[in-house]
């Protein structure tokens, strides 16, 4: 089994303008940034806003190539910084799930399994989710287990989520 890692946070600069908040993101790769060891790294990378001490997943991609070459693409910043804008307060940071360092190819199919993965999670947590692609809710639920809303669960609902290992 093939065992990615989690690297973060990372905090993105921000300034404030007339037009209000915008992000910078011109110092994010330099030499010496608390980030520059992922320039070259491939994996699933998340955009997310701590506010309130919680933590808003904005949006989900995937880099095959290299996370400095695709994570602030043109389309990327723009979605970005429209997340952004919809927190008065807030800051914006950045997630990592890299892939492990070995030989052979970049296993693609597996970081296109991780980034199905938490843009489903990611919207189920963030309605305004910024991605486009895999957002759809599927149709269905299981009463007290997943997609249910809230409520009192029975205690057959409760243990089966445990064999599952799902947390609200």
């Amino acid at each position: 089994m093939t065992s990615f890692t989690v690297d973060g946070p990372h905090e993105i600069e921000w300034e404030n303008r007339k037009g209000g908040r915008q992000l910078v993101f011109d110092n994010f790769w330099n030499d010496g940034s608390k980030a520059s060891h992922l320039a070259a790294e491939r994996g699933c990378y998340v955009f997310v806003i701590r506010s309130g001490g919680g933590l808003t997943p904005v949006y989900i991609g995937q880099a095959s190539v290299s996370f400095k070459q695709e994570t602030f693409n043109p389309s990327n910043r723009h979605k970005y910084q429209n997340g952004f804008s919809n927190y008065a307060k807030g800051t914006p940071l950045m997630y990592f799930v890299v892939h492990p360092n070995q030989q052979g190819v970049t296993n693609k199919t597996q970081i296109t399994e991780i980034e199905d993965f938490l843009i489903q999670a990611g919207v189920a947590a963030n309605t305004e989710l910024q991605n486009v692609k895999g957002t759809q809710k599927p149709k269905w639920s299981i009463k007290g287990v997943i997609r249910s809303g809230v409520g009192k669960r029975s205690s057959a609902e409760v243990e089966f989520r445990k064999i599952f290992n799902l947390h609200d």
